[in-house]
């Protein structure tokens, strides 16, 4: 297999048949028509011929060597000697023209080959693709199937034409017969290309020589003009033929470009749509040319594999059949051969990949940057809020323990009450503004890990009441056979005590929240209904920011963490958070959980 794919690889350098041999077939025509004028000795005329027949075997592809050998031997022996133009194939010439002209083209094709053999490896470099070519080869542009049908269609056509000319040999000349074994070269050369139009073509000859050209039934030609007709039959027939040929290679080459600039299209959609990832690109390019792709980057003096179309990374150099280079430091690295694949395919994927690659780590550094500076803010608030909000409940413990720590000023019982209960006002608000600064951190850094299992709201809505002031006066509306709720008890008990809390602060006297349950399908929706002023619409999203107080200037009521920590609690324990308008005024904040599957309610409910 190696051998043939080298011979192959070695004979597109070369020049292809269909240009070669027309043109051995002019040189030979002009060699003939002077040493018909001139009468050049026999050795100066086999040498010429043999001369000719060598260059055009060493420049075109081994298989050409052949007729080229046999049309410079046929020349040579026919304008060797007088009377021109008559072909012998014994006597003191034919012999020596045989040797000459037939040696001399093998001689020089094996030559011609080896030569570049030699000059190909030297040129070969990492990234040769040589097995990926990059357009069809001249050779393919017909199929095997095609060539077949073509040998069939002259194995077929020959002898009945030959047999019906003669049959008719009275009503047709030389001429004629002429055309129709061309017309019969033509169509083999529509159905099977090149080399069966050749094999045809000599064939064809063969058969005028001997049936149609005297003397009779013999190879040799009596007459001068009979075998320039014949070797211009020849070289027409070859000329036609490689005409077709090229038509049949242009339309295949056509096709391959416009399957080349689809492949192309659809790259440039992968790398400009929304997933324009390395990696979805490698991945296309797999799909596309059945070869497993890598992106590997150098880093340091090692290559390492930053993306790859396969399942499973691998190493950087293992199974690397060929690389393509896109700039000092990033290759493309082809695992496999096909010939579907294309260099300019590859080279056009390589240049996305690199750009790709540049995007998704400017996006990177951008995602980082947006981090650090979400970071920043936070941090900013958190000293802005620590500066003020923090230090008024420690300023009034200060100033109520000083108080009562004089000894100079004697305090009734009534003062001295006052001053515990500010105290322990100022301790239990300042404990609740640490604990939404630790939930608040808890959810920034992603370190919740709720622990979900079925629970009830009537058991988590009263614990979640439970040191709220006026939570006494908020109405519970939660109904029987509302079912068990997927969740983290702890962590939903948090999320009711800030909203609930918050209802508390903005509902007008006599219009005490309400929280209400109903059961939706496969959900669960908790809803804490307040009378307040309500939020208009565009400010809702960013009330669950942290550290917003939308509306509230009073500053001794929260740092503004409650519903920021509400949220990410919420979305925690797989559930969601919105706010709407409540009918008549107010706002309703709605928590949606999923309800308990039936199986975990009843272990649930025997535990």
């Amino acid at each position: 297999m190696d051998a043939r794919r080298e011979f192959r690889r070695l004979r597109h350098t070369a020049v292809p048949a269909p240009f070669v041999l027309p043109a051995a077939g002019t040189v030979l025509l002009v060699i003939s028509a002077v040493a018909g004028s001139t009468h050049l000795p026999a050795s100066v005329v086999i040498g010429l011929c043999a001369g000719a027949g060598a260059l055009a075997s060493a420049v075109g592809e081994p298989l050409a060597a052949v007729p080229i050998g046999l049309l410079s031997w046929m020349t040579a022996t026919a304008f060797s000697a007088q009377p021109y133009g008559t072909l012998r194939l014994t006597g003191s010439v034919s012999e020596p023209a045989f040797v000459s002209c037939v040696a001399a083209a093998g001689l020089t094709a094996t030559v011609g080959w080896t030569l570049r053999r030699r000059i190909a490896d030297r040129r070969r470099t990492l990234d040769d693709m040589e097995t990926l070519p990059a357009v069809p080869s001249f050779r393919g542009a017909v199929d095997r199937r095609r060539m077949t049908l073509g040998v069939a269609l002259a194995v077929v056509v020959l002898p009945l034409l030959t047999t019906t000319l003669a049959a008719h040999r009275r009503h047709f000349s030389l001429t004629d017969d002429l055309l129709f074994y061309l017309s019969a070269v033509v169509a083999i050369a529509v159905v099977g290309g090149f080399w069966p139009a050749v094999t045809s073509a000599v064939l064809a000859s063969l058969l005028l020589n001997w049936y149609f050209t005297p003397p009779l039934h013999t190879f040799t030609i009596g007459e001068a003009d009979n075998l320039i007709a014949l070797v211009l039959f020849v070289v027409v027939a070859i000329s036609v033929s490689s005409v077709v040929h090229l038509a049949a290679r242009r339309a295949q080459l056509a096709a391959h470009s416009n399957r080349e600039a689809n492949v192309l299209l659809e790259l440039a959609k992968t790398a400009l749509g929304t997933d324009d990832t390395p990696s979805a690109i490698l991945r296309y390019l797999q799909d596309t040319l059945g070869v497993d792709v890598d992106l590997v980057e150098l880093a340091g003096h090692t290559w390492v594999v930053i993306a790859t179309s396969s399942a499973v990374r691998p190493t950087a150099e293992a199974g690397v059949v060929h690389r393509v280079q896109l700039r000092p430091d990033l290759q493309l690295a082809v695992r496999g051969a096909t010939p579907s694949a294309s260099r300019r395919l590859l080279e056009a994927a390589g240049g996305q990949l690199a750009a790709a690659l540049d995007r998704d780590r400017f996006r990177m550094q951008a995602s980082q940057a947006e981090a650090l500076a979400a970071g920043n803010r936070m941090r900013t608030a958190l000293l802005t809020a620590v500066s003020h909000d923090l230090r008024t409940p420690l300023a009034s413990i200060k100033a109520s323990v000083s108080s009562l720590r004089q000894t100079e000023v004697a305090f009734s019982p009534e003062d001295e009450s006052a001053f515990l209960e500010t105290i322990e006002e100022s301790t239990d608000r300042l404990g609740a503004l640490i604990a939404n600064l630790l939930d608040m951190s808890r959810v920034q850094t992603g370190a919740l890990q709720p622990y979900l299992q079925p629970a009830a709201v009537e058991e988590i809505a009263p614990v979640a009441l439970r040191g709220l002031a006026g939570a006494d006066d908020v109405t519970l509306d939660l109904p029987e056979d509302l079912p068990l709720i997927l969740t983290d008890a702890g962590l939903l008990e948090r999320v009711l005590a800030n909203l609930l809390g918050n209802a508390i602060r903005w509902s007008p006297p006599g219009q005490a929240p309400v929280l209400v349950a109903r059961h939706l399908g496969e959900r669960v929706a908790i809803a804490v209904i307040d009378r307040g002023p309500g939020v208009a619409a565009d400010e809702r999203d960013r009330m669950f920011e942290p550290f917003q107080r939308l509306g509230d200037q009073d500053s001794t009521t929260g740092i503004g963490l409650g519903l920021a920590v509400a949220r990410g609690f919420t979305e925690a324990i797989g559930g969601t958070l919105t706010a709407t308008d409540t009918d008549g005024g107010g706002l309703t904040m709605t928590v949606l959980l999923p309800a308990a599957p039936a199986t975990a309610a009843v272990e649930q409910s025997r535990s």
